[in-house]
């Protein structure tokens, strides 16, 4: 107790939080203990609780209603934090009382009202929003529609008359448009650079005592392997353990990753919930059913094959509180360490080393909308409630909830902080994984493309060309990839004559074209590797070309799967990593590599 209460001054949070969170008492014989001294009976194992209560307004409370043999009016409550000092200030209560601990009183409220939380989170937001859920999604004609009017413009743009060439050149000035983004993010990145030499300027951290409540969600299924490192890397967080709530999202027939759970003992900050079966079995669906559990001022999504840096969580605080309320999120950067497992990780890590720590940055330098990383985001949880949390039925739900923030009027906000994750390293896994994102683009594009004058209206010409770029930008672009590819070759190696000036200004604009395409697909990745330092992968730049020749396939194969399967959730399989560049990831490479990528990233732009 003593102890309790010293690092409850010291975080400036209630002793019996510090009490159960740093492990110091079990949660029974804390809650056993409350019932002695109240007088009231304890609860163990489980209990029915009765109707007329909703469910959300128990678990804010801490208390339900129990249905007794007797036919009585029972209240059972598990108080957590100052609500304990309260009630035992309080004395008796005229209603008769049962005690009970958090973890059963919430496993009961989800055995009683199972059906009705599985519904809420999957359907939360299409009955309240339903111009922001891709369900039902377009229909197999609204794909051949799409499809034909896509194949008619470039058909127009083909003929050889005024008009046809008029509009070719539209499209090849849309496209040089949307490569800028890219272009202009990766000559910051370079600037950047040229100014490694300054010393790094962090803002000061905040103290114990002024950081906030943190939740970290993290759902799982069938990830048993990788439990013992998550749990590694999470104890390891450089923030007050009386301010932590984790929770660990298990599907209910996940029986082999619940026993690698129950293999550790666990202080009470952290709590496994087994979500309610239902349909769609999506990681959204989870962090749905778990969103009105969260004790957090601030709310950070993980994978479970994340380790996270130790000062990530407390970095994220500092810049919330120094950032202004429009920025409702914070991207952190993933990386991918496991470059020793072969070519296509090593391309992998370039790709995310373009994405966040070159693109990424700027666009929330721009306040530009972003597509997140669904992974190391943090919210502000009362925003992540008011936007009623992720759409279950997007198998990309990241990517579309980054798009609704900015329509809501939200920033997202950069978080120069590594989280370090496994690549695939089979291709055809590989495949699969980016076939899911490619797929959520298209859900994503049609959900919110249904309004185009709306989205022009909410985000401004800039953000509306940023969106058309990073969403169904990228999907069109991998589409036609190959064939844009070709034609960029042989314009590139053919002649034309002098005296044929419409000829020579077409080849002109394609070529421009296809020479931007390459830079903006190379240069964001140069970028992020000598940012990273990872210069041994500086020559496989060059590969990135044919590398996205393979995101040309995923991208046919997500048509397909949305046209045939639109809500199915491919899963990616995590703890097949053979290597770990920095050992973030419980192994060494071979010929113990060693990479400046360990040293602290510098922050390249000011937050948000």
């Amino acid at each position: 107790m003593s102890r309790a209460a010293t690092i409850a001054r010291r975080c400036g949070t209630d002793a019996a939080t510090a009490l159960l969170n740093e492990g110091l008492l079990s949660e029974e014989a804390f809650y056993r203990a409350l019932a002695r001294r109240l007088g009231a009976t304890f609860l163990a194992g489980s209990f029915t609780i009765g109707e007329g209560v909703p469910y959300r307004r128990c678990l804010e409370a801490g208390a339900a209603p129990l249905v007794t043999s007797e036919g009585g009016e029972v209240l059972v409550a598990a108080p957590r934090g100052a609500a304990v000092a309260r009630l035992i200030a309080a004395g008796r209560t005229a209603q008769p009382l049962a005690i009970t601990t958090p973890t059963a009183l919430r496993q009961a409220l989800f055995a009683r009202y199972g059906a009705a939380i599985a519904e809420d989170a999957s359907e939360t937001l299409g009955r309240l929003r339903p111009e922001w859920s891709c369900r039902p999604g377009p229909l197999a004609i609204d794909l051949v529609l799409a499809g034909s009017v896509f194949a008619l413009v470039v058909l127009l743009a083909r003929l050889p008359t005024m008009a046809g060439f008029l509009l070719l050149l539209l499209i090849q000035g849309l496209m040089l448009t949307l490569l800028t983004f890219r272009l202009t993010a990766a000559g910051i990145g370079a600037v950047e650079i040229l100014r490694a030499a300054e010393p790094e300027k962090r803002p000061a951290l905040l103290t114990d005592e002024e950081l906030p409540t943190y939740t970290i969600l993290i759902a799982l299924y069938r990830e048993a392997p990788v439990v013992p490192r998550l749990l590694g890397a999470l104890r390891r967080l450089d923030y007050p353990a009386a301010k932590l709530d984790i929770k660990f999202l298990l599907e209910a027939d996940d029986e082999a990753t619940a026993t690698a759970f129950r293999a550790t003992p666990l202080p009470a900050r952290f709590e496994i919930v087994t979500v309610p079966e239902g349909m769609p079995r999506t990681k959204p669906r989870a962090l749905n059913a778990a969103l009105p559990l969260a004790r957090g001022e601030h709310l950070v999504v993980y994978d479970a094959e994340d380790v996270i840096s130790p000062e990530q969580l407390r970095l994220a605080a500092t810049l919330f509180a120094r950032a202004p309320a429009s920025t409702a999120c914070l991207q952190g950067r993933l990386v991918i360490d496991n470059h020793g497992d072969g070519w296509l990780p090593r391309l992998f890590a370039i790709e995310y080393a373009a994405l966040f720590d070159v693109l990424g940055p700027a666009l929330a330098a721009w306040r530009m909308p972003t597509p997140l990383g669904g992974t190391s985001t943090h919210f502000r949880t009362r925003v992540l409630r008011d936007l009623h949390g992720w759409d279950s039925w997007n198998v990309t739900e990241d990517a579309d909830l980054g798009l609704r923030m900015a329509l809501a009027g939200y920033d997202v906000g950069d978080l120069p902080s590594a989280t370090y994750e496994e690549a695939l390293a089979h291709p055809r896994k590989w495949l699969r994984q980016r076939t899911r994102w490619m797929k959520g683009f298209l859900q994503t594009s049609f959900t919110h493309g249904w309004r185009p004058l709306h989205l022009y209206r909410r985000l401004g010409a800039a953000g509306s060309l940023c969106v058309l770029a990073l969403l169904p930008g990228t999907v069109v672009s991998a589409l036609f990839y190959p064939f844009m590819l070709l034609g960029g070759l042989v314009d590139l190696v053919s002649w034309v004559e002098a005296d044929d000036g419409v000829a020579i200004v077409k080849r002109a604009a394609s070529i421009t074209v296809f020479l931007g395409g390459l830079a903006a697909m190379c240069l964001p990745g140069l970028v992020g590797c000598l940012r990273r330092g990872w210069f041994d992968l500086v020559p496989l730049v060059l590969l990135l070309p044919v590398y996205f020749l393979l995101g040309s396939v995923a991208a046919w194969l997500a048509v397909f799967e949305l046209a045939r399967h639109p809500h199915r959730w491919n899963k990616t399989e995590h703890g097949l990593a053979r290597t770990s560049r920095t050992g973030a990831l419980g192994r060494r490479p071979l010929g113990a590599i060693r990479s400046a990528s360990t040293a602290p990233l510098p922050s390249p732009l000011p937050a948000g």
